[in-house]
């Protein structure tokens, strides 16, 4: 055992000390890892025996393998020093859906099965030029068109605050992990609220940064079309620190990439911050959100107000036309993206996955001049929301109308409204279809204590923004550990 500044210990022959050391942001453990007070094979082992105690509870992992990654720790340990990259030996987590060499990469369908890709995606081989420790990779719903992480191949995924609920999707292996100590931080991918949605259900911070700012090469399926707009692949830890210190490590172009634009990396102050006048609403007008949901938006502008900026009301007038076109893109072009891949094949896909079908067959395929009517709306819809957020270039707003839901629950009744599946995640949605960076950070409680996140978005490109912002109420609130991560029992009462 060895003792540390911050008083953490390690003990792999102990629960509760193991416990404090895999809980610890990424940044803490990589000052241990550089302090000498731990090594990267015992933070290896902490989070392999972490895996092994928790994740048949959860079922958050696609692949693990715990040989694999003692090999990847003893090469790391032999690296000199003089080539190590910033992530050096943090063990982190990959959705499986994000292409990582020799992992099962199989989108969780049957019609991927035991597909494992000989090359890495971009942003994962530049997790593993920064020294990261790759865990595996984690669970995801059928083909990613789901907010509740559950598939035929691997089953269904569980919320470390409650095992009746989902961690959300389509991110929700990763935000399980991550939540429960599995995993230092990870990467998920977001095309409708896929690494926000799992941050707010599971209580930790997350980014889906603007389409391009992290490299979306190697994402399954491509980020092509209209998913160029939608999709990111975006950073997923405990802290917003943690969020930070993966983007600067991951983000920047990929010149192969015709989305990924060539700017530069901002690092602004907090002065810097405070000069971007913060707009806020705790609810769209359309679709209401539970009490305790507007309370963590106040919160959260209170919280922003005492550390010195300007927050004031303030709601897009074009949400309803960014939430259509959004529906346009991802449910009725999603549905005829795969449709060529599970035509005569619907008996083989997963409950969740045809339930999406079902959705998109309601609304019927677009025609030619619908699909260009709507291209050229989507242009003009989101230069009317950035001019009006002009004078509010930082949102703050929730990040769902619910906190985590019961496994298959798919309406609510909220102020005497009802509140359907897709339409309680609609505050995710206009961002997508905006093209713009939004980060979620933990604030409120709900009921029995089910975490709840808020949401800040800035505008395309001010990544760093929404990252600043985001980490000051973190530090105002913060991550705080479920459950199943402190040893104790799960509650099955609440709701």
């Amino acid at each position: 055992m060895r003792a540390c500044e911050s008083g953490v210990s390690v003990c792999l022959g102990a629960n509760e000390t193991m416990t404090d050391l895999v809980l610890q942001p990424a940044t803490a453990q990589l000052r241990m890892l550089a302090a000498g007070e731990v090594s990267i094979a015992e933070l290896s082992e902490a989070h392999i025996r972490r895996i092994e105690r928790l994740n048949p509870a959860l079922n958050a992992f696609a692949d693990f393998d715990p040989e694999r990654v003692r090999e990847q720790a003893r090469r790391l340990e032999e690296q000199p020093k003089a080539t190590r990259g910033p992530l050096h030996g943090i063990p982190v987590t990959v959705k499986s859906s994000i292409a990582t060499a020799g992992y099962k990469c199989e989108i969780g369908s049957h019609n991927h099965e035991g597909e494992i890709p000989r090359e890495d995606a971009v942003v994962v081989a530049r997790l593993r030029a920064a020294g990261a420790l790759i865990l595996g990779t984690t669970n995801c719903p059928e083909f990613l068109m789901a907010y509740e992480t559950a598939n035929d191949l691997h089953g269904r995924t569980k919320n470390p605050w409650d095992l009746e609920r989902t961690p959300g999707g389509s991110s929700g292996g990763e935000s399980a992990a991550i939540a429960v100590g599995m995993s230092a931080a990870g990467l998920g991918s977001d095309s409708g609220g896929s690494v926000r949605v799992p941050a707010h259900f599971t209580g930790i911070c997350s980014l889906k940064p603007t389409p391009g700012r992290f490299p979306g090469r190697g994402h399954l399926p491509p980020c092509v079309g209209p998913f160029s707009t939608l999709g990111a692949i975006g950073p997923m830890a405990r802290t917003m620190e943690d969020v930070q210190l993966m983007f600067e490590a991951l983000g920047g172009q990929d010149d192969a990439d015709p989305s990924s634009p060539p700017v530069q990396r901002r690092g602004p102050t907090l002065d810097d911050l405070r000069t971007q006048c913060v707009g806020f609403f705790e609810d769209d007008g359309m679709m209401p959100v539970t009490q305790e949901t507007r309370a963590a938006v106040t919160a959260a502008a209170d919280a922003l107000r005492k550390a010195g900026f300007r927050v004031e009301r303030f709601r897009p007038s074009t949400l309803e036309q960014l939430r259509k076109l959004w529906w346009t893109f991802f449910v009725q072009c999603g549905a005829m993206f795969y449709e060529p891949e599970v035509r005569g094949r619907r008996e083989r896909l997963s409950p969740i996955f045809r339930e999406f079908l079902d959705i998109a067959d309601e609304s019927g395929p677009l025609t030619a001049g619908e699909l260009l009517n709507a291209w050229a709306e989507m242009d003009l819809i989101r230069a009317k929301t950035l001019e009006e957020m002009r004078n509010y270039p930082v949102v703050l707003c929730p990040v769902a109308s619910v906190p985590a839901w019961k496994h298959g629950e798919r309406e609510w009744m909220i102020g005497g409204q009802r509140v359907r599946y897709l339409d309680s995640v609609r505050y995710t949605q206009w961002f997508n279809v905006l093209g713009a960076p939004a980060a979620v950070v933990p604030v409120g409680r709900w009921g029995e204590g089910l975490p709840i996140g808020v949401q800040i978005a800035a505008r395309p490109f001010e990544d760093e923004v929404a990252v600043g912002v985001a980490a000051v109420l973190d530090r105002e609130f913060g991550f705080s550990a479920p459950p199943l991560a402190r040893g104790q029992e799960f509650r099955r009462d609440i709701g």
